[in-house]
């Protein structure tokens, strides 16, 4: 794909002008992303002595992907839901009404809105997902879109990383449920070390 350079720099400077205004305290500044866990572990994100071959005993059954659904304010707050399976669009507008709600609540205590900042996931600029962009700014949340292919502009992939090199890596696990598990376990072991609140939301 080939992007027109002069959009791609007003983009990054509007990126650039919304982390000033966090910082000024002007706007609230999240990130939101997806990604995914299996039980068998990766083996770029292992440890081992150098000079040995990394070995780590692998499940078999390599089980269905738990996915991580997160919304970072950096060193703030980290609020996220787990499911398996694909995201859905209902199912994204579930996770954004719940932002919706908080954004509704800053909004009316401090005049500050919130923006997430997305990617171009075709479930977040589904025909239904726009539908809701309105109603959404009504309470307080904006969405504001990266450009294409700019995942280094997306501040929770760190966490991802954090995630899964500090946290899961090295581990097999017998089934979702005990995978599911060791994810709160590792998001809330980050948070605690980070002091910042974090919060998970549970799909109806």
């Amino acid at each position: 794909m080939n992007l027109n350079k002069e959009y791609l720099q007003a983009k990054r400077l509007d990126w650039e002008l919304l982390k000033l205004w966090s910082q000024l305290g002007l706007v609230c500044l999240k990130y939101l992303d997806e990604s995914g866990c299996y039980c068998t572990s990766p083996t770029d994100y292992a440890y081992g002595r150098r000079g040995e071959q990394k070995r780590i005993r692998q499940n078999r059954r390599r089980g269905r992907r738990i996915n991580i659904f997160g919304i970072w304010q950096p060193k703030v707050r980290f609020d996220y839901a787990l499911m398996v399976g694909t995201l859905k669009t209902p199912t994204y507008v579930q996770l954004m009404d719940w932002q919706a709600q908080t954004a509704a609540t800053r909004l009316l205590e401090t005049g500050q809105i919130t923006v997430i900042i997305h990617d171009n996931a075709s479930v977040h600029k589904s025909s239904l997902a726009r539908q809701q962009h309105q109603r959404w700014q009504q309470q307080g949340l904006y969405v504001f879109f990266l450009p294409p292919y700019s995942p280094q502009m997306n501040r929770i992939e760190d966490e991802w990383l954090h995630l899964k090199r500090d946290e899961l890596a090295g581990q097999v696990f017998e089934d979702e449920y005990e995978l599911a598990i060791a994810i709160i376990d590792g998001i809330n072991n980050r948070a605690n070390h980070g002091q910042y609140q974090v919060e998970r939301f549970t799909f109806n």
